[in-house]
């Protein structure tokens, strides 16, 4: 089966599949190999780990679909794609579909917020005009070549113009084609609560550790009708995290003996990368 097909019956269980996000593709060997089931390629990851820069739509789609590209050459789950507000107008979601598509994806995310976007839990936002959204998301449905594509439509109006109102915008979407809503940054329980009995189509919950979203939880989030939940930079958090933490102890200690116990062994960092694979291919092709 493809990805695609595995992402589409994975959305269809609506069973709240927790997916965590990675920003390259040694977190999502991290992600696959303690069996998720699906990986999450996040652009605030990319735009924090790639280039040092907040998430305020810095990225490019080459940036991105090099990062899905690798990602894709070392897992087998399925990859959803965080494509931000696909790059421009309607005529350039269509090449962003394309590209990431070829790259790997077996599902597409695109956003409704003004270009340049911001994280959907910074203040400040803007949203483009509805009917602009609807033709970005009749573009990427046309544009994608297999029919199984997940195009995710993810409405940022609940900060703008109130929940009700994004609620409007995601249904507008799903008549204009898409397979799945995102409704970004409820800020209670009950708001949660109120997009699955909102929407018909499969819907996507963000939680952003320290962001505006509660964390009920995913057996609470599988009982209200999500059918997945992203925790989109949950590993970059736990990285940058400890990489100040034994770094902070290198540099005031001048060693890391008694950081130990925070650190990878050599050995498993060689098994995170495959690298038994990579010795058995050598020794394959010797002369």
């Amino acid at each position: 089966m493809s990805t695609s097909l595995r992402l589409k019956a994975l959305l269809g269980r609506r069973a709240a599949v927790t997916v965590p996000g990675a920003a390259n593709a040694l977190f999502a060997r991290v992600i696959e190999d303690l069996g998720f089931e699906a990986v999450y390629v996040t652009g605030a990851g990319i735009a924090n780990m790639l280039l040092g820069v907040p998430d305020v739509g810095l990225t490019t789609m080459t940036e991105v679909s090099e990062t899905v590209a690798a990602i894709a050459d070392v897992v087998s789950v399925p990859i959803i794609v965080d494509a931000d507000t696909g790059y421009g107008n309607a005529v350039n979601v269509v090449r962003t579909v394309r590209t990431l598509e070829r790259a790997g994806a077996a599902g597409i995310q695109i956003e409704d917020q003004v270009f340049p976007k911001k994280c959907g839990h910074f203040a400040g936002k803007d949203v483009i005009a509805a009917e602009e959204m609807v033709q970005k998301i009749k573009a990427a449905v046309d544009a994608r070549r297999d029919p199984s594509l997940q195009i995710i439509a993810r409405t940022d109006a609940r900060a703008v113009e109130g929940l009700e109102r994004a609620l409007d915008r995601a249904r507008a979407y799903v008549a204009a084609g898409a397979d799945a809503t995102f409704v970004e940054a409820p800020a209670s329980l009950e708001e949660l609560a109120r997009i699955p009995q909102a929407l018909d189509v499969p819907q996507v919950a963000n939680i952003v550790f320290g962001g505006r979203t509660p964390d009920p939880g995913r057996d609470k989030l599988a009982e209200l009708g999500f059918s997945i939940v992203l925790y989109a930079n949950a590993a970059l958090q736990a990285a940058l995290k400890a990489s100040y933490d034994v770094l902070g102890v290198l540099k005031a200690e001048g060693s890391l003996h008694s950081v130990a116990d925070r650190l990878a062994s050599f050995e498993e960092r060689q098994r995170a990368v495959a690298k038994d694979e990579w010795d058995a291919r050598e020794a394959r092709y010797r002369v």
